[in-house]
């Protein structure tokens, strides 16, 4: 029986039982992105969540960047009830997707972008997914949850081909997996690790004090005046 393809659209390819302990442990990584339409904008757009935690020797966390690796600013924070579940719904044209999977010091990655192309039979347009890199049992050698907490956000796991070849994490995408190296290890997670704060609208022009002045005294003189015979 030939193997079907692996595509990467719906992350880390998890078995039965691994996905029934991440359960029990309480971890809930939401990996799968959707097409979503915006009505008033009149566009689609890709929509992803930031999510996941750890708990104990056992972590997966997925979370999202642009093109070049940069933190992308989400739609808005998520209070979920509980901890290592929803932190953060992204959206954008097209996202860089990264889902990690950690078993105490052994780990899993898997990168991809996702991205918008036309079709043929109608408006709606399909999700492209391309594999942009996949790590197979990575290592860290120290304890990123205990007594090397502070080196958390600093390294990222070492990968290594079926030869015994490290292979290289593309340099763009280095501070986002770092950023999820560190969210595999945090207990009780309840933050986002990568996805930034959305930018504040710029208030509108003051009213200067002359102004308002201005006006006040135009609203005291016409008060003023005697009512019309």
């Amino acid at each position: 029986m030939s193997k079907q393809k692996f595509t990467g659209i719906a992350g880390l390819p998890l078995s039965r039982r691994a996905v029934r302990v991440l359960k029990d442990r309480g971890i809930f990584a939401h990996s799968l992105v959707s097409i979503e339409h915006q009505q008033l904008a009149q566009r689609y757009v890709v929509r992803g969540l930031e999510s996941g935690g750890s708990a104990g020797d056992l972590g997966r966390y997925v979370s999202f960047a642009g093109d070049d690796g940069q933190p992308l600013e989400y739609l808005h924070p998520v209070e979920a009830i509980g901890v290592n579940g929803l932190h953060a719904v992204v959206i954008s044209p097209a996202v860089v997707r990264v889902d990690m999977l950690r078993k105490g010091r052994t780990y899993e990655l898997l990168i991809t972008h996702h991205s918008l192309t036309a079709t043929q039979d109608g408006p709606r347009p399909q999700l492209e997914t391309t594999i942009l890199f996949r790590g197979i049992h990575g290592r860290v050698d120290l304890d990123l949850c205990g007594k090397d907490k502070a080196h958390a956000g600093n390294v990222v796991p070492t990968f290594y081909s079926l030869a015994g070849e490290a292979v290289a994490i593309p340099e763009k995408f280095l501070p986002v997996v770092r950023a999820t190296t560190k969210a595999v290890n945090c207990g009780g997670c309840s933050h986002a690790h990568y996805l930034r704060k959305p930018r504040r609208p710029i208030a509108g022009p003051k009213v200067s004090d002359s102004t308002q002045q201005s006006a006040s005294s135009a609203e005291t003189a016409v008060a003023a005046q005697p009512p019309a015979s």
